[in-house]
């Protein structure tokens, strides 16, 4: 169960990390995943 988290947690940092600003519409899909 934690593994799966943590997956998909690292996954949704990792889409966020080359953003320079987050904003709704970039953290929105991230929250999706996790």
């Amino acid at each position: 169960m934690f593994a799966s988290l943590t997956d998909k947690l690292s996954k949704a940092l990792r889409n966020l990390r080359g953003l320079s600003k987050l904003s709704e519409e970039n953290i929105t899909p991230a929250l999706n995943e996790v």
